[in-house]
């Protein structure tokens, strides 16, 4: 039998200098340039294009890229710490920020030849925008149903591709997508329901392709999420991420990847709501003392500190268990993420509602920023797949 000394000798819940180190200066960088314009980008559905600008300067843009494009590569639970920093002071920003690492540069790192890193990753190491677009107007949750079509064109260089992509973060923001269409050609389009599905590396400026409607949305308003339609749009081969059909486990895989970043994010998220209610509680005063001191108020207080650290632990086990899969060849890290992203969700709901009653009537104004992440937390239990899908996800993973 192992001794519990050689058990715990291999568990380590402290981070590590670098990661206390990031998480200071994004913390720091959230507080200094977010939080000052965070209401205005809310209130006028602008996304934070001068802010990400300022954000390039730490070289934080580029953790999931390699060093030889440019990259500066960090350990999965450094990304959840850096999204869950963004959060606790923007959420738009860290979904701006989510998307461009987990969906689009990961996508690209891993399933990437040689020349589209090369091509593409040392962009986005830079300053340009990366974004992801999977969902359609009938195929949300049910991503094999997309309709988007893919077809080589007579000369065999380019790909020509018809159909409007909706629900696309960063949509106008965004220079650079990873973008799913069926091509019609291929020998099982058809047959399967996700036959044919192909990833391609979109770039905004390609003959054919337009950015259609902003959404006007109930949260994350400084976060623009746009329809992308696609009208002959003209795609070089080369630009097929691994072969022709090959698009859906590339698809799926990348949500693995993102429902941790949203997990952190809705940590974050509830971390900025309960940190709010928790100063709030302690400086305003009825019946002559705090009302953090009254039963009620520390009760909701309690629970949520409790279910932020349960959060918490979830959100960087399945970090981990992402590090493990990809670097050591661990188990794939589908239940992990989505039992993350399953509770760390109802988390952030469940405690930026509970953080406006303790501010009462203030709460519901914007004077505070407990209201705008109550509307900022409904969509951590919607995109990167609903609640309800999470349950069967996690569901199909615990058979005996």
């Amino acid at each position: 039998m192992r001794r519990l000394s050689d058990v715990l000798s291999t568990m380590n819940f402290e981070e590590t200098e670098e990661q206390n180190m990031i998480r200071n200066m994004v913390r720091d960088f959230a507080e200094e340039i977010l939080l000052p314009t965070t209401l205005a980008r809310d209130q006028e559905q602008r996304p934070p294009l001068e802010e990400w600008k300022k954000f390039c300067e730490t070289s934080l843009q580029g953790i999931a890229i390699e060093e030889k494009y440019g990259g500066s590569p960090v350990d999965d639970v450094t990304e959840a710490i850096i999204v869950e920093e963004l959060a606790r002071v923007d959420p738009s920003f860290s979904v701006m920020y989510c998307v461009h690492v987990g969906l689009c540069s990961k996508t690209i790192s891993i399933h990437g030849n040689e020349d589209q890193k090369d091509k593409y990753l040392t962009r986005l190491a830079g300053n340009e925008i990366g974004a992801y677009s999977l969902s359609e107007a009938g195929s949300g949750t049910d991503a094999a149903a997309m309709v988007c079509k893919a077809k080589l064109n007579d000369d065999g260089t380019h790909y020509v591709l018809n159909g409007e992509k909706m629900w696309v973060t960063n949509g106008s923001s965004a220079d650079i997508y990873v973008l799913f269409a069926k091509d019609v050609d291929h020998p099982e389009y058809g047959v399967k329901k996700h036959g044919g599905t192909t990833a391609f590396i979109v770039e905004k400026g390609f003959e054919g392709f337009s950015v259609g409607k902003k959404e006007d949305k109930l949260g994350i308003r400084s976060s623009d999420t746009c329809s992308l339609l696609l009208e002959d749009c003209l795609v070089p081969v080369e630009n097929v991420l691994k072969v022709p059909g090959e698009g859906f486990p590339i698809a799926m895989n990348a949500l693995d990847n993102s429902r941790i970043g949203i997990a952190a994010q809705a940590l974050g998220i509830s971390q900025g709501a309960y940190e709010s209610a928790l100063n709030y509680s302690h400086e305003r005063q009825t019946f002559g003392k705090p009302i953090s001191y009254h039963q009620s108020v520390g009760n909701i207080l309690a629970d949520m500190a409790t279910q932020i650290e349960a959060s918490r632990m979830m959100v960087y086990k399945a970090a981990w268990a992402k590090q493990r899969h990809y670097e050591d060849g661990g188990p794939r890290h589908t239940k992990e993420a989505s039992m993350a992203k399953l509770f760390a969700g109802d988390t952030a709901m469940w405690v930026s509602e509970r953080a406006v009653q303790v501010l009462g009537g203030y709460g519901y104004t914007t004077d505070f920023p407990v209201e705008r992440f109550f509307r900022d937390a409904k969509i951590t239990q919607i995109y990167e797949g609903t609640q309800e899908v999470q349950r069967i996800v996690i569901n199909r993973a615990i058979v005996p």
